[in-house]
């Protein structure tokens, strides 16, 4: 089998040269059980070939993806495998699942999961930003919190623009956590720049614990906060999650009565306010403060 094939000792250790100099470190692992199956004909060449390539492919992807998850911070992984549909019947199922298929990141959208603390917000954001990385998209995941304050760092040192162009680059932006922690003094102006800058440009997932209604005391701005949400909704997926903590559902029995009633977010309502595409007024009033 090894003289019809000519896989003499020679041609063996060339191709092993080969996949040095070609940097396939997997295909160099595994040439030596390939060529065992086919020299038992348990495969024939073109499957020898095949395997190689299938086994290096392998490799390079699985590095690919980690190194991406790693750049987008996205260190703690969620799947939609893991979560548990059956706990949160608010959801429906197979609308998130629709949102794993990514148009809406084609179509340069903004997925809005709001709910109570503890209901999964997180864990769905999260695992559409792992299952994108799969997919090929260039995914960063960040708190409003950790946002803010880059931007104002980033703006005291003179390179806000810079700071908010790092911020553009990827397909998809997951911000979290809008409204678990006050925003600071022009803060909300620095976030308004940049949801303006990606602006029917580039995907966002956000999640809150508050409904749109109560931003205004979020951002502690409402001309900013009336822009922003011009921006967030004017291309968005709402989902709205009604019911107990995900992250308590094991130890539901123990949980008071009121935590564990639903917790219904207000709907979206906006001001009658005319509509802006440009930046809010930079005053003293709504500028970032250093």
């Amino acid at each position: 089998m090894t003289a019809s094939l000519n896989l003499t000792p020679s041609t063996i250790e060339r191709i092993r040269h080969d996949l040095v100099g070609l940097k396939m470190p997997r295909a160099l692992e595994a040439l030596d059980h390939v060529v065992r199956r086919l020299e038992q004909g348990d495969i024939a060449a073109l499957e020898a070939i095949d395997t190689l390539l299938s086994e290096e492919l392998t490799l390079r992807e699985n590095s690919r993806i980690k190194t991406a998850l790693r750049m987008g911070r996205l260190a703690t992984i969620k799947t939609l495998a893991g979560f548990d549909f059956s706990f949160q019947p608010s959801l429906d199922r197979d609308r998130i699942l629709t949102l794993a298929q990514f148009g809406f990141i084609a179509r340069c959208e903004v997925v809005h999961f709001l709910g109570p603390p503890g209901t999964g917000k997180s864990h769905l954001a999260t695992a559409l930003g792992v299952e994108a990385v799969k997919a090929g998209k260039s995914v960063y995941f960040s708190t409003l919190a950790e946002i803010i304050t880059a931007l104002a760092r980033a703006e005291r040192e003179g390179r806000l623009q810079k700071r908010i162009r790092f911020f553009c680059r990827p397909a998809l932006l997951v911000v979290d956590e809008i409204g678990y922690l006050p925003v600071v003094p022009g803060g909300g102006n620095l976030f308004f720049q940049l949801v303006n800058a990606r602006y029917e440009k580039g995907a966002m997932i956000v999640t809150s614990n508050r409904g749109f209604a109560e931003w205004g005391e979020v951002f502690g701005d409402p001309v900013v906060t009336t822009a922003l949400l011009d921006r967030l909704l004017h291309h968005a997926v709402v989902v709205q999650i009604e019911g107990s903590s995900y992250r308590l559902r094991q130890h539901a029995e123990l949980m008071p009565e009121h935590v564990r009633s639903k917790a219904i977010i207000t709907p979206p309502t906006l001001d009658p306010a005319p509509r802006r595409r440009g930046r809010p007024p930079k005053n003293g009033h709504h500028s970032a403060t250093a």
